[in-house]
């Protein structure tokens, strides 16, 4: 059993910048794989339903991962637990950019999606430890409108380098910006946790609960609607001729849609009902689908990843935030139950 960290005045108004940079790394490395799916395929000889794994394994081992990251945040410090998931990202996304065989790459980009999982969530729980309850809800806007930017940056600059220079590159620069964020992250305090018994026990009586499994299973569904159709975007378009940095910025429309819509919600969501909104994101994500069923183009594409990226904002915010109560603990609590959201 670990005692608690020292506890943190809770004096912030804001995400720390490291902890604003390294989520909008996070989201970079994500999705900056999307653009350049058919490079390569190409490159390393396989077909494009081979290639597609090095993104559908990153995806799920950074869902997957998340219980586990939020119980080890617990036992052993929020910002030991990113700091050692942005060394983990760092290391293994620069061996991925040397992978010379497609099975290789797929491993390296799982453990680099596995380690990714860790810093959204984990900071959305930093920020509920760490920032006062009267604007705890700008700050958690904030560190989800960098993720958001880092979206957006990701499908248009990955796009571009992997056009321009080499898909390669595009593992390297993340696994660089991952490393200085493990560094940077050393000037944050701790916050105050509650000690947790053994990892296995803790881990276990969860699976135990058949509505935590039920909540998994709605996740896992939930995750693939809003973010299945992601990856193929821009592989449809590259896959009918637009080079790979127009398909790229095409699909930057997505991290766009996230950040303008993610504002709107803000003001929404103290006069709307969350079914509300989630019923309006869940028409963007049908509008969408049925918009890039019916034809595939530079408009179409654009337009479907701006619904996307809007549905993700009405469905996921309202779910993660509440309005604040009296105390603290309540609000760290709901950040902490939205890790598993992200």
């Amino acid at each position: 059993m670990t005692a608690p960290a020292p506890p943190v005045p809770l004096t912030l108004t804001r995400p720390p910048r490291a902890l604003a940079i390294a989520s909008f790394v996070s989201s970079f490395d994500r999705f900056a794989v999307t653009p350049m799916l058919v490079l390569i395929a190409l490159d390393l000889r396989v077909p494009l339903a081979a290639a597609v794994a090095a993104a559908s394994g990153y995806f799920l081992a950074y869902g997957l991962s998340q219980p586990l990251w939020g119980v080890l945040s617990d036992r052993f410090g929020r910002v030991r637990v990113m700091r050692v998931a942005l060394l983990g990202a760092a290391l293994a996304g620069a061996v991925s950019a040397a992978m010379p065989v497609l099975g290789a790459l797929i491993g390296c980009r799982i453990v680099v999606g596995a380690c990714f999982g860790a810093v959204i969530p984990t900071s959305l729980t930093y920020v509920g430890d760490t920032v006062e309850a009267r604007v705890r809800q700008r700050a958690l806007t904030d560190l989800m409108a960098a993720a958001a930017l880092g979206t957006a940056v990701a499908t248009g600059l990955g796009g571009v380098l992997a056009d321009v220079l080499d898909w390669r590159v595009v593992f390297i620069v993340p696994a660089a910006c991952a490393l200085a964020c493990a560094v940077a992250l050393r000037a944050l305090p701790e916050p105050p946790r509650a000690p947790i018994g053994g990892l296995g026990r803790h881990v276990g009586a969860v699976l135990r609960k058949p509505w935590a499994l039920l909540v998994f299973a709605l996740a896992f569904v939930e995750g693939a609607v809003l973010l299945g159709t992601m990856a193929f975007l821009a592989t449809a378009l590259v896959h009918h001729g637009v080079a790979t940095a127009v398909a790229g910025l095409a699909t930057a429309a997505y991290g766009l849609g996230l950040w303008l819509f993610s504002q709107l919600v803000k003001r929404l969501s103290g006069r709307w009902p969350a079914p509300v909104l989630i019923a309006v994101g869940g028409a963007q994500l049908c509008a969408g689908y049925v918009i890039v069923t019916m034809n595939v183009s530079l408009a179409t594409v654009a337009v479907t990843a701006l619904l996307l990226g809007g549905g993700w904002s009405f469905i996921e915010t309202p779910r993660a935030w509440k309005p604040p109560s009296s105390g603290r603990g309540g609000n760290a609590a709901q950040c902490r139950r939205a890790r598993y959201c992200v």
